[in-house]
């Protein structure tokens, strides 16, 4: 064993403020930078909205869905069609009465065109003007054969129509679905090749919060707006074409209200849209804050901290409650807008269809059915503009989602990973440099040489850089400088999943997952059987409280404990490492959570599991390392001793004094 460096460090800690997860206090987590910032909520302000690109790449989402998107086109134009030429078919129908009642007035045997004749002959010129405009027949009154053919056309069109509308509403949410399940696959898949430092950046509440949150409300808006807004733009245009064939001037009346929706529409929505950014931000501060309390809510009530927990979960809530209130009420607004807007345009087209149909320009019908494709005209352009605010919201969202997919990842992997031949543990440290922050050093031209099978303590101060030293070793962080090999291959060239499988950790918080006791014992190890885990939990004294709980193995626990004890809890995550039998044994803080006796005897455990392993023990009782090979001790980043247990007493040095505190204090807690 062998050590050398030449180190310039500050005292600024093992890892940055921001980086700091494990250990700290609620409120005191990585989304905080410094002091004070326990209650002040405080997260930088969200950049602008790219709505366009945001939007454009929302859209292609749905590419792979190619199928069922061009199904809801087909669809939406099929019902689009069939709705659309109703009014036009209605219309007929309205005439044939409208003649009826016209012709059954007039005296029979006489020609449409001698009752016009003589109506003009009498000075009646608008009278006669609007009969020529009808399709009539002196003396014979309402034809209710031709009357109920044409509303069963018009019956059978919207039956076919909403049969379409069905079909359409399937296919879009087979669409939506799958499209967020693929989004949900890209997230997870994210995780996997995020670097460690990216989690301890951010708060857990502010990711589970886009992951959750963002998505659900992005599928929620893609849902509601998809099909509608197809449907929407295929009326308009079908009803445009409608309109202009039965009377362009009324088509061209109709149309001078669209340049004030657009306006007014984009007007509003422009108002709207930062404030929906800025609702889903506040969702995300107040999820990462509930997190924080609910996690901690021992020591909040511990430290008297409620009353202060209570008044930032308030200024949360009224924050999310005013930017919620303003985007909604902002974005509600274009709806009525769009409303008065169209009824203008319904008064103009009712006033100047009945002067067309009073100088015969337009049969009733034909009016009737105009004032229905107004009406049709209007009523999409208002849902699109009312559904600006869910569209706002959904692009709000996708682009909180887009941050974390384009966030930056950890290196790749190698093309083609070296292995090392015959892993026997020998783990070197070649002039090493690492850093978290750029201004600020930590380990600096470190090297040091670890023959397999040793065991290497490592001890210091809080922030000496301990445990950077393992996470560095594990690949969680990448090296600024120099190399780490294992049997003399470059970690750098290795595969992650490989290097870390060759390795156990066993870390001072103890993480279980939701499951039974033997689920989590096995979850270091291929497909173990029942007796192997029986074996290593009876290896690490967990046997002996197991089988004092009702349902023994079977008991299921979590990250929370439930059941079992915070030693008990560090107890399992001990046997789970003892039944992966690692090459390389990483043991942080490991008996930090468990009494005095179980101390012992989880020392004897680790004496036979590290038996022909490489292992690097970080520890500050100083009793639990006294038979380890080789103790360092570390400083700022720097090795400043290096020996065993009774050689570094001699020294009279660093270790010499931090033995000697220990051992003060622990004779400070007798007295």
């Amino acid at each position: 064993m062998s050590t050398t460096d030449s180190t310039e460090t500050t005292d600024a800690g093992e890892r940055p403020a921001a980086a700091r997860r494990h250990g700290s206090a609620p409120g005191t987590g990585p989304s905080q930078s410094g002091p004070g910032r326990f209650m002040s909520g405080g997260m930088p302000p969200e950049k602008a909205l790219d709505f366009r690109g945001s939007l454009a790449r929302l859209l292609r989402l749905l590419q792979p869905q190619r199928t069922a998107l061009l199904g809801v086109l087909a669809f939406g134009v099929l019902s689009v069609a069939m709705t659309v030429i109703g009014p036009k078919v209605l219309g007929r129908a309205t005439d044939l009465i409208f003649a009826g009642v016209l012709g059954q007035g007039m005296s029979p045997g006489q020609s449409k065109e001698a009752v016009i004749a003589g109506l003009r002959a009498r000075g009646e010129t608008t009278r006669a003007d609007m009969l020529g405009g009808v399709d009539l027949v002196p003396g014979m009154g309402i034809d209710f054969t031709k009357v109920g053919q044409v509303l069963l056309i018009v019956l059978g069109l919207f039956v076919i129509a909403s049969f379409f509308s069905l079909v359409q509403a399937r296919l879009t949410t087979t669409l939506v679905q799958r499209a967020v399940f693929d989004l949900r696959e890209q997230v997870e898949h994210k995780f996997a090749r995020l670097p460690l430092k990216y989690f301890d950046r951010q708060p857990r509440g502010e990711v589970l919060s886009r992951v959750t949150n963002d998505i659900d409300n992005l599928a929620q808006s893609l849902q509601q707006t998809l099909a509608q807004i197809v449907t929407s733009v295929l009326t308009v245009l079908g009803v445009l074409v409608m309109m202009f064939l039965i009377s362009p001037l009324l088509a061209v009346v109709a149309l001078l209200t669209v340049p004030a929706s657009v306006y007014v529409a984009t007007k509003i929505g422009k108002r709207a849209q930062p404030q929906f950014i800025q609702q889903w931000a506040t969702t995300g501060r107040l999820n990462a804050h509930i997190e924080e309390m609910y996690t901690g809510h021992s020591l909040v009530k511990v430290f008297g901290r409620r009353e202060q927990a209570q008044r930032t979960f308030v200024e949360h809530n009224d924050s999310l409650f005013a930017s919620s209130f303003k985007a909604q009420f902002i974005s509600g607004t274009i709806q009525p807008a769009m409303m008065f807007i169209g009824n203008l345009n319904y008064v103009l087209v009712a006033v100047i269809g009945a002067l067309r149909v009073a100088s015969g320009g337009l049969s009733l019908g034909d009016v009737q059915a105009f004032v229905q494709y107004s009406r049709q005209f209007s009523q999409p352009v208002t849902q699109i503009a009312s559904m600006a605010n869910l569209l706002q919201s959904g692009v709000a969202s996708a682009e909180r989602v887009f941050a974390l997919l384009d966030a930056e990842e950890q290196e790749p992997e190698p093309a083609e990973p070296a292995r090392p031949g015959l892993v026997r543990g020998r783990v070197e440290f070649q002039d090493v440099s690492f850093r978290y922050l750029a201004d600020t050093p930590l380990i600096e031209n470190l090297s040091l040489s670890v023959e397999p099978g040793h065991t290497v303590a490592i001890v210091g101060p809080t922030g000496a850089g301990k445990t950077t030293l393992v996470n560095l070793l594990m690949r969680f962080y990448e090296i600024d400088s120099g190399r780490i090999t294992l049997d003399g291959v470059d970690i750098a060239e290795m595969d992650r999943e490989e290097l870390r499988d060759k390795t156990g950790m066993v870390l001072q918080d103890a993480w279980l997952f939701g499951g039974t006791i033997a689920e989590n014992i096995a979850y270091g190890a291929d497909n173990p059987t029942r007796e192997e885990i029986v074996e290593a939990a009876k290896a690490t004294h967990v046997d002996r409280f197991v089988r004092t709980l009702p349902e023994g193995y079977d008991t299921v626990v979590d990250d929370e404990g439930g059941s079992v004890s915070a030693g008990e809890k560090q107890l399992i995550t001990v046997a789970r490492a003892f039944l992966a039998k690692p090459a390389i044994l990483i043991l942080d803080e490991a008996t930090s959570s468990v009494d005095t006796r179980t101390e012992v005897l989880i020392q004897r455990a680790m004496n036979s599991l590290r038996e022909g392993r490489t292992s690097f023990v970080i520890a500050h009782r100083l009793s639990t390392i006294r038979d380890a090979d080789v103790i360092l001790v570390m400083e700022s980043g720097r090795i400043v001793e290096q020996g065993d247990h009774e050689t570094l007493l001699r020294a009279g040095g660093a270790y010499a004094r931090l033995y000697a505190a220990q051992f003060a204090e622990a004779l400070a807690e007798a007295d």
